[in-house]
């Protein structure tokens, strides 16, 4: 164990320890694609003598991309980016391995921006980042340790549309690589990943059948598209919401009812809100529910699910089973959310699959040493993660799996190639 590691830790428990290496040496097990980087790593040391700092959410799959790292001959620090989505026996077994970590489960507001603080305060070379809060520091209250961060990787839409929104004020100081809109992260994490988990967490919380109900998707981004296929698995009647008519419409075309929020709050029986912004289920939308509504986010953060408003409108409210906290409105009615509004995959969860995210993690990895390879000539700009990186990952998981697939023929790449009549 790094005696610096387990000095300078915040953790809720060094006993757990135990438990959190069998997690990790599970999602080890069935993350191929990040073994064969960590191979890599190991040999070539591209991160060799650097300091990274890592956000994400801190369950076991996360804890190994930190160890990749690692091996990689990064000095890491790791903190977690929700709250209720830290598993304290990973953050144990962290430590003892040498990973210097700043979290624990559920912190009050004040003390989880203190862990990403001291997060910061390591005086990172590089940093992963998930919904920009790193970076959001970074840029505002602490630009006193702006100078040495060479740049990152940023996992989520709501991170990369914080991102964009600096570079477009010419705020952002350092380069950022858009994981996120990496075709191996979207296709597979967005919409299998968060498909999966998120009726994993709505299941194991709640204890109901979705067979036969009514489930409104909020957006159809492709986290929406994969709730929605698996709601309909399940057997549920989906709904589907949409401000964007292309989206709307591919919605529909998929076999799904489209409407306005206004009228699919009257006969949802499960809201699930992915959009990224705020106040999706709101006010006017509790007013006319039904009886027993169960109201759940996979957003990034709690804002989509308008909870100030729904106590405005209760007389009571209390925890009747973990997660799940029942609103009891005026007139009797009883509306139900899940997991505080935070990610209910992950808050009320253990988060994707880790065959999923050992493809995310992989391009982070990935994406780390490209922009610490070229961060001088990128810039201070958002990019994204290049094309050959995506398709490697893609390959790796193809060969995991025993699967081979074609290649062009001299011919045929001559044939692509040449606009000459044939």
């Amino acid at each position: 164990m790094s005696a610096s590691a387990k000095q300078n830790s915040i953790i809720a428990d060094p006993s757990l320890a135990k438990d959190g290496h069998l997690k990790i040496d599970w999602v080890r097990a069935h993350m191929p694609v990040l073994n064969r980087i960590r191979d890599r790593f190991e040999k070539e040391q591209p991160f060799k003598g650097l300091k990274v700092a890592i956000s994400l959410h801190l369950e076991a799959k996360t804890a190994y991309l930190a160890k990749v790292v690692q091996a990689g001959g990064a000095d890491v620090t790791i903190t977690g980016s929700n709250p209720l989505s830290t598993q304290d026996d990973v953050c144990a077994a962290l430590v003892e391995d040498g990973i210097t970590v700043f979290a624990k489960y559920n912190p009050s507001p004040e003390e989880y921006k203190q862990l990403l603080i001291h997060t910061l305060e390591t005086k990172p070379d590089l940093i992963i980042d998930d919904g920009g809060d790193l970076v959001t520091i970074l840029h505002s209250e602490r630009q006193d340790l702006l100078a040495q961060v060479r740049g990152g990787a940023e996992e989520t839409t709501t991170g990369i549309l914080r991102l964009k929104a600096m570079e477009k004020e010419g705020q952002l100081k350092f380069p950022m690589v858009a994981v996120n809109d990496a075709f191996c992260k979207y296709l597979f994490d967005n919409r299998y990943g968060t498909g999966q988990s998120v009726w994993d967490g709505i299941n194991r919380t709640t204890n109901l059948v979705v067979a036969g109900k009514t489930v409104v998707v909020v957006g159809y981004g492709w986290c929406g598209k994969g709730v929605a296929m698996r709601a309909k698995g399940l057997g549920a009647n989906v709904i589907v919401t949409e401000i964007d008519a292309i989206k709307a419409v591919e919605a529909y075309m998929d076999g799904f009812a489209v409407m306005p929020m206004v009228e699919a709050a009257k006969v949802g029986d499960y809201f699930v809100t992915v959009t990224g912004n705020r106040d999706v289920i709101r006010g006017e939308h509790y007013d006319v529910m039904k009886d027993g509504a169960i109201l759940s986010n996979a957003g990034h953060f709690d804002v989509e699910v308008n909870k100030p408003e729904l106590e405005a409108r209760s007389v009571s409210k209390r925890t009747v089973r973990r997660n799940i906290e029942e609103y009891e409105l005026k007139d009797g009615r009883k509306v139900y959310v899940l997991a505080e509004g935070r990610l209910v995959n992950l808050a009320a969860g253990d988060g994707h699959p880790a065959e999923i995210m050992d493809m995310t993690f992989a391009l982070q990895a990935m994406s780390l040493k490209y922009v610490n390879d070229r961060y001088k000539e990128i810039g201070s700009k958002v990019v994204n993660v290049p094309y050959e990186l995506d398709e490697q990952v893609a390959r790796f998981k193809l060969e995991s799996l025993g699967i081979g697939i074609d290649a062009l023929t001299d011919e045929q790449k001559a044939y692509l190639d040449s606009w000459v009549e044939h």
